[in-house]
């Protein structure tokens, strides 16, 4: 393998020392203040309201440093009014009760800000985490979004796989031989062990190679690529210093960007389907085509050959066994044209059913219960092609140009109003569609 880009800093054992020294100075700080404040107040209005000056210093504490530096403070603070404004003053003697009070309450206010400090930053944190999580897989489902095609797929699913992670990432698909589709930094190499263990992968689903308990040998640990129940491809992870690539609260954010690569290749294959698809239904197209312009071209030397033939016979004068055999071929070649012409997709001439609905595609009418529906032409082009098409999923620029033309296939939103429209017009509930069906962030299929 390449070299992957360098490993992530390791935090400085030092540093946190530093921060944790700097917080609890901070408290006893705070702490200070409140007392100076209350030597200075206690004077001109008594001592009565000194103990609230140092909740605030307690709870700053708790809030912005967590549970020690808080009880620093309480401890701090307790000690402080006790030794500055109870009496005996100048002593940690309490001789009154409300003073006793008083000093307990500082602790556990202490203890339970910070609990609840602590919660509100737990929160606060797995909330970040959540959201750059998110930011994560959006941005890289926007950047699968502007690839075409499952090597150009692969190659940007690993350049993005490998800064997240760290380490050096490979697509590969296929089985019982899997290939390599990309990888990031280009030019890695799989061994026969990393080829069996992801080959293992995408037959079983499960994780396999380095790390798991199966293909040991492998240098890569492998990840299945899931689209439904059916696995698409795996992707490897590998460092070149052979630790892990992926931690275990790394997982779930692996996970979802797995989802995405799975769905950049499902519409990919439905993309390639659709041409091929469209490709074959040309080429029927161009061959009927074609077919009718020679039966019209033959069709007339054959009746004139027919005719001349009938009218030997009725002469008498030539051979009838000769004239015979030429009425006889004559009859056949007419059969053969009328078959080879009459051999048109079969689609084409009976209807559609789906449901309640019949789309006669040959006749270009569409009914309901054997009621006509009045369709626009967008609506009519939109239904035709998923009629030809049934049950088979087509993406949203297939269909956006097909009704609306090349200019348009990005505009998904007239499509979203036409489905809608068709939906009014043909579901039994358009509320709970069961005729067209939505596959989400790829496009429409009918149902049969």
């Amino acid at each position: 393998m390449t070299d992957a880009r360098p490993s992530q800093a390791v935090p400085d054992p030092s540093r946190s020392i530093g921060e944790g020294i700097q917080a609890y100075a901070s408290a006893l700080v705070l702490v200070a203040l409140s007392t100076a404040v209350g030597l200075w107040m206690a004077p001109r209005w008594g001592t009565g309201a000194v103990d609230m000056l140092y909740l605030p210093a307690v709870l700053a504490a708790a809030a912005l440093w967590g549970l020690g530096p808080a009880l620093a403070a309480g401890i701090a603070a307790a000690l402080a009014y006790n030794f500055f404004f109870t009496e005996p003053i100048h002593t940690l003697r309490i001789d009154r009760v409300t003073d006793a009070v008083t000093v307990i309450v500082l602790l556990i206010v202490a203890l339970v800000t910070s609990r609840l400090a602590a919660g509100i930053r737990a929160n606060a944190r797995i909330a970040e985490a959540n959201a750059a999580r998110n930011a994560t897989i959006a941005g890289f489902a926007g950047r699968l979004l502007s690839s075409s095609g499952e090597e150009e797929i692969a190659r940007t699913a690993c350049e993005e796989l490998r800064p997240v992670f760290d380490c050096n990432a490979v697509l590969v698909s296929g089985i019982p031989a899997p290939r390599v589709l990309g990888g990031a930094p280009e030019g890695n190499r799989l061994t026969p062990s990393d080829v069996a263990a992801a080959a293992l992968t995408i037959e079983t689903g499960e994780c396999a190679g380095r790390g798991t308990s199966r293909a040991q040998p492998a240098e890569w640990l492998f990840h299945p690529v899931r689209s439904g129940g059916q696995v698409l491809a795996a992707v490897g992870l590998a460092r070149d210093d052979g630790t892990p690539p992926v931690e275990p609260d790394q997982l779930p954010l692996l996970s979802g960007l797995l989802d995405q690569v799975a769905l950049a290749l499902e519409r990919a294959r439905l993309e390639r389907e659709a041409r091929e698809f469209a490709s074959v239904r040309e080429r029927d197209r161009a061959r009927a085509t074609l077919l009718s312009s020679i039966a019209g071209d033959i069709r007339p030397h054959l009746s004139a050959l027919s005719e001349a033939a009938r009218t030997q016979r009725r002469a008498g004068s030539s051979d009838k066994a000769f004239v015979s055999t030429v009425e006889s071929e004559a009859s056949k070649l007419e059969r053969y044209v009328s078959n080879l012409v009459g051999a048109e997709p079969e689609s084409d001439r009976q209807p559609v059913e789906a449901g309640e609905v019949s789309i006669d595609l040959f006749r270009r009418k569409v009914t309901r219960n054997g009621q006509n529906v009045h369709l626009t032409p967008k609506e009519y082009a939109i239904l035709a092609e998923l009629a030809k098409h049934p049950g088979q999923v087509l993406t949203h620029a297939h269909l956006l140009r097909t009704a609306w033309g090349p200019a348009q296939e990005t505009q998904t939103e007239y499509l979203r109003v036409a489905v809608r429209a068709l939906r009014q017009k043909l579901e039994r509930d358009p509320a709970q569609p069961t005729l067209i069906i939505n596959e989400p962030a790829v496009g429409y299929r009918l149902t049969g």
